[in-house]
């Protein structure tokens, strides 16, 4: 693989406020009350999407510490034909596809926006919202920098 710029590492003071940003998004879903390994499956989700292997290695780390079993991990691309997903995660799961894709779907669907509003409060919906939209940036530079994985953790 090509080695390319750091995008990240070049502009610091960016991705300094892109990680603030996190932090605010973060604080908001906790404050929402929404588990921390449903926003951690969002962030694989997406990256799977994107391809940014270093994002899913980052993330897939994090949600194992947060108790997430392997096996949902490894059943993630498949979620909808799985069983293993709880109702809000099948949602938040489903606005991850639709809003990463959006060149694709242009939108997201009524009916999907109707079952998310359901499921979540406001504060919880735009604490999702927020967290695809910060994970599909974050991709958006790993990516194109072949950003290297970290060495082979334990």
């Amino acid at each position: 693989m090509t080695k390319r710029i750091q995008i990240t590492s070049v502009l610091p003071e960016a991705y300094k406020s892109v990680a603030s940003l996190h932090k605010v998004v973060q604080q908001a879903a906790a404050d929402a009350g929404l588990a921390p390994t449903l926003l951690e499956l969002v962030r694989i989700r997406a990256s799977q999407i994107n391809g940014c292997s270093y994002c899913i290695d980052t993330h897939s780390r994090d949600a194992l510490k947060l108790g997430e079993s392997q096996r949902r991990l490894l059943l993630l691309p498949a979620w909808r034909e799985s069983g293993l997903f709880t109702e809000a995660e099948r949602v938040a799961l489903a606005l991850t596809e639709e809003v990463t894709r959006l060149s694709e779907t242009r939108d997201v669907p009524d009916a999907l926006y109707e079952e998310a509003t359901q499921v979540f409060t406001e504060e919880q919906y735009v604490a999702v919202m927020w967290t695809i939209g910060v994970i599909n940036m974050l991709n958006r530079f790993g990516v194109p920098s072949h950003k290297p994985l970290p060495e082979q953790v334990s």
